[in-house]
């Protein structure tokens, strides 16, 4: 079997090694038939004729072959084998040998072979000669054997090993001339290639008979020889082509996807393997698209005009309808080598393209369908002038934030609206309103953290989703950032127009979803608006749809004449002593039907009610008899009263508050009142002599919660407080927030910089107590000192005491007279209020 190859002229380095090693044994093969041939040369005219015949018999098995292309490789199947193995049978194996070679070599000068291709045929079917005369000297008989049977076997085994020499010298070489592998190249067609040899066997047998009984018959050979060969032939192309249609409709059927890159890379791949090519090259008129790869994958995907590294044949067709219509780009396949298509080949290359223009067309229209869609949603769940979220985006993803997302922390929603912004829209026009809009969508998207969804409800209204919240008190500085980014004016035509906004924080709530999240910062929104406020938090407190509370104001006169209200308290602890330096009094309601009702239920409905007044007495009454009980019991404790922003509106309350002190006969300063944030900056002006008379008088007084609100600084530079007191949301996420822990750094940082107690709230377990005595804070209350409770238990704690220590309810954090190695922030804090001693009973 012979082999023709026709590759490009950069040849792999490999293949050339190889070629070179088959060369050189080749030679050896040669010189050693012709130093045989010397002691046995062809001394008459019957030996030259024979000799003349192995030659043209070699080339006439080298010329009649059956072709086949792999890439640009064509390989021949031949009949070299079997006329070296007539030829052994007829004349000395030197002879065979050296004719063997001058016939393909005279071949190869016919058809006009390089270099490389003559010496690979020459040095190959040389070698397979020497290889046919190694194995008759191998078997020891006398050649050619006696008997016809004896002959034929022994013809049989010279003639596989023949075979199978020839296989294992072409394979290899047509493996690395076609860039594939050497064991799938064994395996492809071989049951073709055993057929091929059974025929050739048969034919050799056949014609040996035939010199045995009458060489006369030897007229009926070359018949025989041409028809099996072309019975051979067309099983080989009816084989090729039997595969190449399987693979092209598998490949059409792969092609059938409506995704525009799998179509490419499916075609580039399939398409290198159907046709053989080196390359496979797309273009696309639509988007100017090139997709080019082989079957290995694709090597590149870019603009059309990027050249390519493989130069040969290019064959191109045009990817058109059958109807050839619609033109919608080219495709093209490379060879390294020259090449031909059959008219079988270009069949199926146009059927491939038409398959493959109707593959890119779905694909195209496919995602045009898909881009529409997605056009349509994005329409449908934003704003069509900013850009933002709409109403229903918002509802959608806070419904899925609450149903499913609790464990990623709490979920908050800021509610803002422009203030006057109808004046712009009256003044300037709707197209400037418009532009308005558009910047403060700008800022506001600039402004929120990757995880917050901003979004426009219509007209003047924006809110923005804040999620994965460590603390419910961190949306309040969120929030804060949100309408700083709305401070500076707009440039509008080159104007510049301020824009002022309120806004109202909700938290998630326990129940009614989103729908209730929205209502509630609606409801602190205007509460802002009311109280003259940029922003303001949801408090249950002042939310007059709630029913419940509404109910409970008919009972509020019966609460006050029953005394139904009572006083717990919390105790306050220097958290490095564990001492008791003052408690909180925390009223509730002993409701007769509902049981204890907290403050938050029934606070607002007492301050409509016109009962504060009386109210505020009778808790400021029990908080003192308390405060007087524990002096007598040798624990002078101050105790701390949460004051409604109400009754610092009313003249009469400063005066209250000191005969109270006067009747229970305590001084001024064991009283202090705690202070919300919720102050109306616009009436602070009648607050500010409340406060003042008050102070003046040595009443302490205490900002409560603070950082939760946008006005603790304007309080601080309007209100004069004594202490501050740290929001327990803060402290209980400082161990996982940095929001949370710069929080109260910054207010540790701001109490003593303005000379202030600092108070940190909701203190539960030691190693918040510890890290907030480390970071400069004194004292604290929550649950690891003590619940609220009633006056005459927590004066039962005190003379108890802990470790046998009256007056404390924990360890102290040192033992006494131990070396202390202060935290820089306790130096700093220690440098800056040297004139201040611990808040100690006296």
């Amino acid at each position: 079997m012979s082999r023709t190859t026709r590759r490009h002229r950069g040849a792999d380095p490999r293949l050339l090694s190889l070629v070179g090693l088959m060369v050189m044994l080749a030679t050896v093969v040669v010189v050693t038939a012709g130093i045989a041939t010397t002691r046995n040369a062809p001394d008459s005219a019957g030996h030259v004729s024979t000799v003349s015949a192995l030659v043209l018999m070699i080339a006439l098995g080298a010329i009649v072959k059956t072709r086949l292309r792999i890439r640009s490789t064509t390989f021949s199947f031949a009949w070299v084998e079997t006329a070296i193995v007539l030829g052994l049978a007829l004349a000395p194996p030197p002879w065979v040998i050296l004719s063997t070679g001058l016939g393909i070599a005279c071949v190869s000068l016919v058809n006009r072979l390089t270099a490389i291709k003559a010496a690979f045929a020459i040095a190959k079917h040389t070698l397979v000669a020497g290889g046919a005369t190694l194995v008759i000297m191998l078997l020891g008989q006398r050649w050619p054997p006696d008997g016809l049977w004896n002959h034929l076997i022994v013809l049989g085994t010279v003639y596989l090993a023949a075979a199978v020499l020839d296989d294992l010298l072409a394979i290899p070489v047509i493996a690395l001339a076609s860039g594939t592998r050497i064991v799938r190249q064994f395996r492809t067609d071989f049951d073709l290639r055993l057929a091929g040899f059974a025929v050739r066997f048969a034919v050799a047998a056949l014609t040996l008979i035939i010199l045995q009984a009458d060489q006369r018959l030897l007229l009926a050979v070359p018949p025989l020889v041409l028809s099996l060969h072309l019975a051979y032939s067309a099983r080989i192309r009816g084989r090729t082509e039997q595969q190449a249609w399987q693979r092209l409709a598998r490949t059409t059927d792969a092609l059938n996807v409506v995704d525009l890159d799998t179509v490419l890379t499916t075609a580039v791949t399939q398409a290198a393997e159907l046709f053989s090519a080196d390359e496979v090259e797309i273009e696309l008129r639509l988007g100017g698209r090139t997709v080019r790869g082989g079957t290995g994958g694709i090597t590149f995907d870019g603009l059309n005009g990027t050249p390519t590294d493989v130069d040969g044949t290019i064959v191109s067709t045009p990817l058109e309808g059958h109807d050839r219509t619609v033109d919608i780009g080219i495709l093209r396949l490379r060879f390294r080598g020259p090449v031909q298509l059959s008219e079988r080949e270009q069949y199926t290359l146009r059927t491939f393209a038409s398959a493959l223009c109707t593959a890119v067309r779905n694909a195209q229209a496919y995602a045009e369908l898909a881009r529409v869609a997605d056009e349509h949603a994005y329409a449908a769940a934003h704003d069509a002038l900013t850009g933002l979220a709409n109403r229903r985006h918002l509802l959608d993803e806070g419904t899925e934030q609450l149903s499913t997302r609790h464990a990623d922390g709490v979920t908050a929603l800021v509610l803002i609206d422009l203030n006057h912004f109808k004046e712009v829209n009256d003044t300037l026009g709707h197209a400037a309103g418009d532009q308005v809009l558009v910047q403060v969508a700008d800022r506001l998207r600039g402004a929120a953290q990757a995880s917050d969804l901003v979004a426009r409800l219509g007209g003047d209204e924006f809110a923005v989703l804040l999620r994965g919240l460590p603390a419910p008190a961190v949306a309040a500085h969120r929030a804060e950032t949100l309408l700083a980014a709305l401070h500076e004016p707009f440039e509008l035509d080159g104007m510049r127009i301020s824009v002022e906004a309120s806004g109202g924080i909700s938290v998630a709530p326990s129940s009614g979803g989103m729908a209730e999240l929205l209502r509630r910062a609606d409801v602190a929104m205007y509460q802002a608006k009311r109280a003259g406020q940029r922003i303001a938090t949801y408090a249950p407190t002042r939310d007059t749809a709630d029913l419940g509370r509404l109910t409970l104001g008919g009972d509020l006169p019966r609460a006050v004449a029953d005394h139904e209200f009572v006083v717990n308290f919390q105790p306050i602890v220097d958290l490095g002593t564990g001492e008791v330096t003052s408690a909180e009094a925390l009223a509730r309601w002993h409701h007769p039907t509902h049981g204890m009702i907290d403050p938050l239920r029934f606070l607002e409905a007492v301050e409509r009610s016109g009962l504060l007044p009386a109210f505020a007495e009778a808790i400021l009454d029990q908080a003192l008899i308390a405060a007087a009980n524990w002096r007598d019991a040798g624990f002078d404790v101050p105790v701390a009263v949460n004051v409604s922003p109400r009754s610092l509106l009313d003249a009469r309350f400063p005066g209250s508050v000191l005969a109270r002190l006067r009747a229970h006969d305590l001084p001024p300063d064991r009283l202090v009142l705690e202070l919300t944030e919720t102050l109306t900056l616009s009436q602070l002006d009648v607050v500010d002599r409340v406060l003042s008379r008050l102070r003046d008088e040595g009443v302490r007084l205490a900002l409560d919660d603070f950082g939760t609100g946008y006005s603790s600084l304007s309080l601080l530079s309007r209100i004069p407080v004594h202490e501050l007191k740290i929001d327990r949301s803060f402290v209980t996420t400082m161990e996982s927030s940095a929001e949370a822990a710069a929080v109260i750094r910054s207010t540790l940082d701001l109490g003593r910089s303005l000379n202030l107690d600092v108070v940190a709230e909701g203190v539960e377990s030691e190693l918040q107590r510890r890290a907030l005595w480390e970071l400069g804070c004194v004292a604290g209350q929550g649950h690891l000192f003590a619940r609220p409770m009633p006056a005459g238990t927590l004066l039962a704690a005190m003379q108890r005491g802990s470790g046998g220590r009256p007056g404390t309810l924990a360890a102290p954090l040192h033992d006494a007279g131990s070396v202390i190695r202060l935290s820089q922030n306790r130096r700093q804090a220690g440098r800056s209020r040297p004139d201040r001693l611990p808040h100690l009973p006296a």
